[in-house]
């Protein structure tokens, strides 16, 4: 089932409660737009966030949403494998078809450690369930490396997928050596996955995507074109897809009392704003994740009317389904204002 696009769904909220009839705006604009899958409460979800009774509840109406229309995975991983175990029972119990297993954070894990301890209980515990190891060390501070996914692989027939966002090519082609021809590399990074896809080292299968939360449609025909070997298509659909791929990380220089400092808005606060400034259902994010500041809302806005100004038809299912106007909402500062800190 790992191969093609899947949207890594943010998390929609109203009063910082969790938006469920927005959620369901959310999914249904996927599966219209022939996404191959959705993962439900992963990090761009805002799992660490989520109380676990929304984390379920979530999964819940997403799995069924989904039955027999997309394909549906779970987050459910923790820096606590009982948590892992229980999320994966819960997963199960709401059929969905896979379950992600971010490297447990904070803790730091030795990649043995991370292979015996959390991958290989879960997998036990649950032998029918595909289980997808989830490796990004810049926001785990922990990793599970290549050595050890192949003995996963070697050892357990529902291990056979990784969510790679390394960032590291040379990870990636010992990811492919170690675990041979069959094993499917999923690239983590929006930005990456038309390298990714189309290096005869990597061969990935697809994307577990950021971006596909505004833009399903054309991530997925992406994945597709790169599947079919028709690789000038796919680098051109890449390169007016290019400037988006800045949402995942805004990074500005912003001005203190005590001087120039420098301020990451990290995923999903950036994109969040866009779905925001766009009309779409999304809120904003729970904290510590707060506002972006208004050089990053600019960056934001500059961003998504290149795109639209030079690519309108990647944008335009969106405008369909949420029945917006998008060129008067990039026009309209009522739309941002309240998105961004008033001061750094």
């Amino acid at each position: 089932m790992t191969r093609g696009c899947y949207t890594a769904l943010v998390t929609p909220f109203k009063n910082d409660l969790v938006d469920y009839k927005g959620l369901d705006r959310l999914v249904d604009f996927q599966i219209t737009n022939g996404i191959t899958g959705i993962l439900a409460v992963g990090t761009t979800g805002e799992s660490p966030t989520l109380t676990w009774e929304e984390h379920n509840k979530v999964i819940e109406n997403v799995a069924a949403k989904t039955k027999g229309k997309c394909l549906c995975i779970a987050g459910a991983g923790s820096n606590n494998t009982k948590e892992a175990i229980e999320a994966t029972g819960h997963a199960a119990e709401s059929g969905v078809d896979a379950v992600l297993l971010v490297d447990p954070y904070y803790n730091g894990p030795s990649s043995l450690e991370i292979r015996r301890e959390y991958i290989e209980p879960v997998a036990k515990e649950f032998p029918d369930m595909q289980i997808i190891p989830y490796v990004i060390p810049g926001r785990t501070g922990a990793q599970l490396l290549s050595e050890d996914l192949a003995i996963l692989y070697r050892d357990f027939h529902n291990v056979h997928t990784v969510k790679e966002a390394t960032g590291n090519i040379e990870t990636m082609k010992r990811t492919r050596e170690c675990c041979g021809p069959e094993y499917s590399i999923m690239s983590g990074d929006d930005g990456m996955v038309f390298q990714m896809m189309t290096d005869p080292d990597i061969k990935a299968s697809g994307v577990i995507s950021v971006l596909s939360n505004i833009v399903p449609g054309a991530v997925t025909e992406l994945v597709d074109l790169a599947s079919n070997g028709e690789i000038e298509k796919a680098g051109k659909l890449h390169s007016a897809l290019k400037p988006l791929f800045e949402l995942v990380t805004v990074t500005t220089m912003e001005s203190t009392p005590f001087g120039e400092t420098l301020c990451r808005a990290r995923n999903p606060l950036a994109i969040k704003t866009l779905m925001s400034i766009l009309g779409m259902p999304s809120g904003g994010c729970r904290k510590p994740l707060g506002k972006m500041t208004k050089k990053g809302v600019a960056k934001v806005l500059a961003i998504v009317r290149k795109v639209y100004e030079t690519t309108p038809v990647i944008l335009q299912p969106l405008e369909n389904f949420f029945e917006v106007k998008i060129a008067k909402r990039l026009s309209s500062p009522s739309n941002w204002e309240e998105l961004s800190y008033n001061k750094y």
